[in-house]
């Protein structure tokens, strides 16, 4: 007993979890109370996958649909599809990727602009922008290509053209530029992973690759773009909203923001009535034991329950009780308008 005293006084952060004692009503959700599609996960191996583990685990969470946003090009893109197409066609969806390696190269917008559509026609249904993209991508002088390099536009231009939705991710969480100090909410998780430590010139300010991002959408008015982690904005839904409503061709996704929204649970809740049919699903990485936190801050009123990864949240999460008819654009309805075509017998109320 006195070992374990011992250990405990000199426990650090990082151990520190406390078991709450808190007494108040709880409603664990283990499933969506609408079936959902789910605009932000991955899975590399689509090609050769057995997806018939992936369709319980989904039939679990009430998932009817999930994007797969790691779909690759070429022939890794057209075996993804050959896959889906031949066991599950109405429960997948696909988006391609674009190769960013040769960038300055003559002619290079315009060939992945024409690689871009050979994968549409193989189908893909969308195009996913990884966060390489304004902070490891380089042209072939070894500079960094900025979000908005007009080297780019072709691209942009070939999704207004073919309809298909853009989910791009750019720069991290404005805490990782921040100083790593006792004031910096970020500090654990850049402790247990310090290759996520940005700065000003590694390898550009923050605001700067923000503000590269928003110039090329306002840029491409008739380009769809679905803003993944709701563009590290949800912890200001103030300046997200000013966002919102200067580009109307903006979309946000919830994905690996859902502790951010957990604590300030009515102003996030009048963010998802006021932009109801600007927000979609998504959770980001595949674990299906991490949904039902989604479920419960988005449908329940249950107060200080825990996050599951402390790294991310060491504070407790709020449910914003949202009414039926925004959790049905926010779970299906807005994805369906970005991705026509897809099976709707799977959602009752269509």
């Amino acid at each position: 007993m006195l070992t374990y005293l011992v250990n405990a006084q000199e426990m650090g952060f990082e151990q520190y979890n406390p078991t709450s004692t808190l007494v108040v009503p709880a409603h664990p959700t283990e499933q969506a109370k609408f079936p959902f599609i789910d605009m932000h996960s991955h899975h590399f191996r689509m090609p050769t996958q057995d997806l018939s583990e992936l369709v319980a685990a989904m039939d679990s969470l009430n998932m009817a649909v999930m994007v797969n946003l790691s779909g690759g090009s070429g022939e890794h893109l057209k075996r993804a599809v050959a896959n889906v197409r031949a066991h599950y066609p109405n429960r997948f969806v696909i988006f391609a990727n674009v190769d960013f390696d040769s960038v300055g190269a003559p002619g290079w917008g315009q060939r992945a602009a024409a690689q871009l559509q050979a994968d549409v026609e193989n189908g893909a249904s969308g195009l996913k922008i990884y966060k390489s993209l304004g902070l490891r991508n380089t042209d072939i002088n070894g500079d960094r290509v900025a979000v908005d390099d007009p080297r780019l536009d072709p691209i942009w231009e070939k999704c207004a053209e073919l309809g298909i939705p853009v989910l791009i991710h750019s720069a991290d969480p404005r805490s990782f530029w921040d100083p790593m100090d006792s004031l910096n909410e970020r500090w654990l998780e850049l402790k247990l992973r310090p290759r996520r430590k940005r700065s000003n010139t590694d390898p550009a300010p923050w605001q700067q690759i923000i503000d590269e991002q928003h110039r090329m959408f306002k840029k491409h008015p008739n380009t769809r773009f679905v803003n993944a982690h709701m563009g590290w904005y949800a912890n200001d839904l103030d300046t997200l909203s000013d966002l919102l409503d200067e580009m109307p061709n903006m979309y946000v996704g919830i994905g690996a923001v859902i502790a951010e929204l957990g604590r300030q649970p009515r102003r996030a809740r009048k963010f998802f009535i006021d932009y109801q049919d600007r927000v979609v699903f998504g959770k980001d990485a595949w674990q299906p034991s991490e949904y039902p936190t989604y479920f419960r801050v988005l449908e329940t009123d249950d107060e200080y329950f825990p996050y599951y990864k402390k790294y991310h949240a060491f504070w407790a999460m709020y449910g914003l009780d949202l009414p039926d008819d925004v959790l049905r654009k926010l779970y299906y309805e807005n994805a369906l308008k970005l991705l026509p075509g897809l099976d709707t017998s799977l959602f009752p109320d269509r």
